[in-house]
């Protein structure tokens, strides 16, 4: 007998439906002693899971057929991987043998991994699956209760959280009523919204970078921070998505997929309605940076999207690592290329870096002296290539707090709170200011041919760029980079027009594009 079920596979942040086909009949090959055959491209896992379906039909009381099992998994061209078309095999089977009436099948996609008692373990990509179930005019979706609430974001979709196998094949018979899992989304998405671990207010002193991060937040722009050990750099850094402005519900959704994809969301998680804070070490391969691999999933960069992306000790990640970031960082997404298919991730992100001023930390501090030798600080630096820091719009000179700073009770710190307001309303002004141009949301994300006409200055801006060009000998690429922070500092201020003392504070954050800053 020949039965139709339905999957989904997961390419890039998106999925496809998959159609399994059974056919049960006929005698086993005398010659191959095999009673099974799986064609449509399965990898390893998913030839594998044969082995779980049947040590799962027989713990869950079914019965193996054993006669011939044909299974086809269409499209035949395109690669199936993973361990979720456990479950919709194993139905398959069950309707193909007459084990399990056939005639609600259609109505369901069907995914989730078999154990050997036919209990269902959490699968990778569910939301993407729920979204394709809807989009395909699906009834429902069978799948791991671990999933449950992740899938519930979706809605006019019924979600159905199992944890056996034979409460699927009671619910498929009609012997069993299952209660769909129901998120409200939107409720659920501004109950949650917003709530950080950490915040501003803990900083104590440093007001100056506060007011340099609150800059990169306004305009979109990547940071570094250079300082010596113990001043700060992480714990400020790490409190960077607290002065965002808040996810929208559809940053939020896209967010979420790509974290589905790959597989770290947490145990019973739903929406994510923080912005991304990712930090991964210095140790990282370019694969895992970027994405891809031989199963391609998403890499740091995509999962920091809509967020943050923080490398801590820049200088020390491998230089072939670091060469990755550049285009994404131009063009906000991440293309896989492979013989037979094209992925594509999206990396809209925020890079915050930080780095010691030289192997030892102290080279410029005010008290300790630095022991590195001559030229050591200046081969340190060149670990960042050019092109990379010709992305970074603020480097920012981070020295340790004194201890009256510290020591400090009476004047409680700005909250982040009271930052990110100052934020927002940066925000909607440059939103308003690029409406006609898709794509564009802030400052940073101008192109060069936008500069001149956004951040035209007067001529005492025209005289103090030139004399700070000259006298401080800046390279030519801090020139837009220069402008476009300047337009930053007059949208916090609220002035139209950019402003002497907004050019000023643009100049003072080109540290490492200073001739002889290095010795």
């Amino acid at each position: 007998m020949l039965v139709k079920c339905y999957s989904s596979a997961v390419h890039g942040i998106d999925a496809r439906t998959i159609t399994i086909e059974v056919h049960t009949g006929g005698a086993v090959s005398a010659l191959t002693k095999v009673g099974y055959h799986m064609v449509g491209l399965p990898d390893n896992a998913v030839k594998e899971g044969f082995h779980r379906i049947e040590s799962a039909l027989k713990n869950s009381a079914y019965r193996m057929p054993r006669q011939k099992i044909v299974i086809n998994l269409a499209p035949a061209d395109v690669r199936k991987e993973g361990s979720s078309y456990d479950l919709p095999i194993a139905l398959g089977i069950l309707a193909s043998s007459d084990q399990l009436p056939a005639d609600r099948l259609d109505r369901y996609l069907m995914l989730g991994e078999l154990s050997l008692d036919g209990s269902l373990r959490p699968v990778k990509g569910s939301l993407p699956i729920a979204i394709q179930a809807r989009k395909e005019k699906y009834k429902g979706i069978l799948l791991p209760k671990a999933n449950a609430r992740e899938a519930a974001i979706v809605s006019d979709l019924d979600v159905y959280g199992i944890e056996h196998l034979r409460e699927a094949v009671d619910f498929l018979s009609g012997d069993q009523t299952l209660h769909p899992t129901v998120i409200p989304t939107r409720e659920l998405f501004a109950e949650q919204q917003d709530q950080y671990p950490v915040d501003f207010a803990d900083v104590k002193g440093q007001e100056n970078i506060k007011r340099a991060l609150e800059l990169a937040a306004a305009g979109g722009h990547n940071a570094i921070l250079i300082g010596p050990p113990g001043a700060g750099k992480t714990m400020l850094a790490r409190r960077m998505p607290t002065i965002l402005p808040p996810l929208t519900l559809h940053e939020a959704l896209e967010t979420t997929k790509i974290h589905s994809v790959a597989g770290v969301l947490p145990t019973h998680g739903g929406l994510v309605t923080n912005r991304p804070f990712r930090s991964p070490h210095h140790t990282i391969s370019d694969v895992a940076l970027v994405g891809g691999g031989s199963n391609p999933h998403p890499g740091e960069i995509s999962l920091a999207h809509n967020g943050v992306l923080f490398l801590d000790e820049l200088p020390e990640f491998k230089r072939t690592v670091l060469e990755v970031l550049r285009q994404p960082m131009e063009e906000r997404r991440v293309t896989i290329a492979r013989a037979k298919i094209s992925i594509e991730y999206p990396a809209s992100f925020m890079l915050i870096a930080s780095m010691n001023p030289c192997p030892c930390g102290y080279y410029n501090h005010p008290e300790k002296e630095c022991v590195c030798g001559p030229g050591v600080v200046k081969r340190y630096l060149t670990r960042i290539s050019g092109p990379l820091l010709d992305r970074i719009d603020l480097h920012v000179e981070v020295t340790p707090v004194s201890y009256e700073e510290l020591s400090r009770f009476e004047r409680p710190s700005e909250t982040s709170k009271d930052i990110r307001a100052r934020v927002e309303s940066a925000r909607e002004i440059q939103e308003t200011r690029f409406r006609e141009w898709p794509g564009i949301h802030c400052n940073a994300q101008m192109p060069s041919r936008m500069v001149q006409d956004v951040c035209r200055i007067n001529q005492a801006g025209t005289t103090l760029l030139r004399t700070a060009m000259q006298r401080l000998q800046l390279s030519a690429r801090a020139y837009d980079r220069i402008l476009k922070v300047a337009r930053t500092a007059a949208d916090l201020a609220g002035s139209p027009d950019i402003k002497v003392e907004h050019l000023a504070e643009a100049i003072q954050y080109r540290s490492l594009d200073r001739e002889g800053w290095a010795g």
